[in-house]
């Protein structure tokens, strides 16, 4: 019989689970590393006769890199043992379930998990790195649905399709990355922010090739619509939740850095996309984006878990405290089993109790009899039913009056730089003492202002007019997107807002899902882009008048609440009244009082003696 398999790791290695992960890596890694200097040989003919060169002249590049390669490797080795005797504690593992600490190479650590216990944020340091890569991801979950619009003119006349059915491809990318919110949160509290940042970077990257390769807008639907839409879904929440936990006093910069992204990644997609497919068709783009795409994985390798190492203490008491908890219970049921509740039935109101638990930490469905979350979801879910179809259709509607490709390209470009100095000038007027406390008034400005501007586009007749469209339009966008999430805090508090944002996205996945269509629809339908945009400004101002009317009356309705409660704790004479008169009847009719102890033992006294039994 064979020993048992035994490892000097110094831990019980998981063979399985993440490691196949691990295996996949390893895959990539060590296959580039072997053929690619061999592969490359493809290319030295062509070489030879652009330099002038003899074949022993070209075989170096061959030889050095595979010199290069195999040398770096000895040079690796000596740098972890010089590591290793300097500092052996930074080989030490993070203290995980099952495994015992113990040394181990850095590059090889086990999936650390985000939620666990974290030290204090240290707002700086490897924080700004971990900015820039949320700068790279969310630029890209927020920017990419809108840059790629550029090629839909061409990839409507390739299949021939309308503008509705060309409008879902935006509608299911933009619904995807909305409501695969929830899934996002999930993953992140059981993997942590930097695994989940990179598989959304890979399916970005193999939803964008795949569609190079489609032969029918269905299958771009897919493709382009719900793997890449899931990718930027997975690039999105991560960023921002890694964030928090890197920044406390400087979290306000922090978000407004990486937030700044979408505007700089939008003004650069436009012109960019435009070039791509000058030169290499939509295809060829599609596969370039994919490509570009993949950076995200880069982003997300930057996340680098901030509770390594110095929870480890902490970590180990809190084991501790749970072990000594689990004691305590089970000795509770214990001797709670001698009492007549059957235990079958306390163990089906657990299980019960247990499953609502689980629901409640992810979504606050208490929320739905808020009032004022409410009012923001209903008006919220029909502000989006023409938020991002005039994004959607601004280039190709500057293509189809005679403006040349560059310069309808460039339309989007002006829009971005706009909306990227709106956004922190709106968040300080936002937060100065005049508007703050009554910032729904502001937010509902903002709407309805977004919806005049798509009311009086169909008016601009030329390129200079779309200008002036789009200038205002950036305005007024970067406006709505720097107070969303705002008003919903100041409404919610801090303590719900996880859930509220939870609750809300899922709704409002519905109407992201059916605008950009129902605006192609009236495309077709009229064939002129006057429609929708008329649409989409009515649909906007009547959300932004709903608002406001609603927050008015929900102003009035906290005042009065606030009111009265003032009233009633610097007057409680009424509610002390009835408490006493209550407290009388209870001692009359109910209950004798210590007070009647005496009179009670007296007539008790009286009929013994009465009777000749009084005792001495």
């Amino acid at each position: 019989m064979s020993p048992p398999l035994t490892s000097d790791l110094g831990y019980v290695p998981p063979d399985g689970g993440w490691g196949w992960a691990v295996v996949f890596g390893a895959s990539i890694s060590v296959g580039f590393s072997y053929t690619f200097p061999k592969a490359f040989t493809i290319y030295f003919k062509e070489l030879q006769s652009v330099f002038s060169i003899s074949y022993s002249q070209l075989a170096w590049i061959t030889s050095i890199m595979c010199a290069t390669t195999y040398g770096g490797g000895f040079h690796l080795q000596i740098r972890y043992a010089h590591l290793q005797n300097q500092d052996p504690g930074i080989f030490q593992p993070r203290a995980s379930q099952g495994a015992p600490g113990a040394h181990l190479c850095p590059v090889a650590m086990a999936p650390h998990i985000d939620a666990g216990p974290v030290a204090s944020p240290p707002d700086g340091g490897w924080g700004w790195v971990v900015v820039f890569g949320a700068f790279i991801s969310i630029g890209f979950a927020y920017a990419f649905p809108k840059g790629i619009a550029i090629f839909y003119k061409e990839i409507q006349d390739f299949f021939d399709t309308s503008y509705s059915e060309i409008a879902w491809v935006s509608s299911i990318m933009l619904a995807t990355t909305y409501g695969a919110g929830p899934i996002s949160s999930i993953l992140v509290n059981r993997y942590g922010s930097r695994p989940v940042v990179i598989l959304g970077g890979l399916l970005c990257g193999i939803g964008m090739v795949s569609a190079a390769f489609c032969t029918s807008i269905v299958q771009l639907y897919i493709c382009v619509g719900f793997i890449t839409g899931l990718g930027l879904a997975l690039n999105l929440q991560p960023s921002v939740i890694i964030i928090g936990r890197y920044f406390l006093k400087r979290r306000p910069i922090a978000n407004g850095l990486a937030m700044a992204g979408s505007p700089v990644m939008l003004c650069t997609l436009a012109p960019l996309n435009q070039f791509l497919f000058d030169n290499y068709g939509w295809r060829g783009s599609f596969l370039i984006l994919g490509a570009i795409l993949l950076h995200c994985c880069v982003a997300g390798a930057l996340f680098r878990p901030i509770s390594a190492g110095k929870a480890s203490v902490k970590t180990q008491s809190i084991e501790e405290g749970k072990e000594v908890l689990k004691v305590v219970i089970k000795d509770a049921i214990e001797m709670d089993s001698s009492t007549n509740i059957p235990k079958e039935i306390k163990t089906e109101e657990e299980e019960e109790k247990g499953c609502c638990e689980k629901v409640n930490k992810y979504l606050d469905f208490s929320l739905f009899k808020h009032r004022g979350f409410l009012i923001y979801l209903i008006g919220n879910v029909l502000m989006f039913l023409g938020f991002f179809a005039p994004i959607v259709f601004l280039a190709p509607y500057a293509k189809h009056i005679g403006i040349d490709e560059y310069s309808a390209a460039f339309l989007l470009s002006i829009l971005a730089i706009v909306d990227m100095f709106a956004r922190p000038i709106t968040g300080i007027v936002a937060n100065s003492k005049w508007v703050r406390p009554r910032i729904q008034y502001f937010f509902s400005f903002s709407i309805a202002f977004n919806g005049a501007c798509h009311l009086l586009c169909p008016l601009a007749s030329g390129y200079t007019g779309l200008v002036v469209y789009s200038i205002f339009f950036g305005l007024a966008f970067g406006m709505v997107c720097a107070m969303l999430f705002e008003t919903l805090m100041d409404l919610v508090g801090a303590t719900r807002f996880t859930s509220a944002v939870g609750l809300v996205t899922i709704a409002e996945c519905c109407t992201i899902l059916l605008g950009p269509p129902i605006g192609g629809t009236l495309i077709d339908t009229f064939g002129d882009y006057k429609y929708m945009f008329i649409k989409c400004g009515a649909v906007m101002v009547l959300a932004g008048t709903f608002l406001f009317i609603m927050n008015y009356y929900n102003y009035r309705m906290v005042a009065k609440e606030e009111k009265k409660k003032k009233a009633k704790e610097e007057d409680p004479k009424p509610v002390r009244t009835e408490n006493e008169g209550r407290n009388n009847w209870n001692k009359e009719h109910v209950q004798d009082g210590p007070e009647l102890e005496p009179l009670r033992e007296e007539k008790e006294g009286l009929k013994k003696e009465a009777n000749g039994t009084n005792e001495v």
